[in-house]
């Protein structure tokens, strides 16, 4: 376990708010999912492009696959994010995080004759805002942020008692 005393209070102050924002927006993502009984990741999946489309198009496909994924995805960001945001069990709220940014990237890579259907928030070439902020939380992964402020810092204290 890293000592948060190798880090300057400002270090962790930004490494805390960047966990706390990612989770913001996961858990959000999720949320919205959550309320709009009409959303399914269908479209998403079979507009996927690149080495992977395949894949991705074939649980678009197949119902009972597509409902899991819906359900795995919304739940999935809901729970991640909130956990991420808390504070708690943050190692595998940042693996989850990170699996499911893996796949919205693999499923949609920014390439450069790629045509979605969805059109993006911006012009990309290989990075795009899903790399990136899988990146960012790999980054958090490798710091104990939630031992900083969170539930787990509640945890560990009572441990060592």
């Amino acid at each position: 376990m890293q000592n948060n005393s190798n880090y300057s209070r400002k270090q962790l102050i930004l490494l805390t708010a960047l966990r706390v924002a990612i989770g913001w927006h996961l858990m959000y993502e999720g949320i919205v999912k959550i309320f709009q009984p009409e959303w399914s990741s269908y479209g998403y999946l079979m507009d996927s492009k690149g080495w992977f489309s395949e894949f991705f198009q074939d649980m678009a496909s197949n119902p009972s696959v597509l409902n899991v994924i819906d359900f795995l995805n919304m739940w999935g960001l809901t729970l991640v994010g909130f956990t991420m945001i808390a504070g708690v069990f943050t190692k595998i709220a940042k693996i989850g995080a990170i699996i499911m940014l893996l796949f919205y990237f693999v499923a949609h890579p920014p390439l450069m004759m790629a045509d979605y259907i969805f059109p993006g928030e911006g012009s990309y070439l290989w990075v795009n805002k899903n790399l990136i902020e899988l990146l960012a939380v790999a980054v958090l992964f490798v710091f104990p942020t939630g031992h900083i402020i969170g539930i787990d810092r509640l945890i560990r204290n009572y441990r060592n008692k």
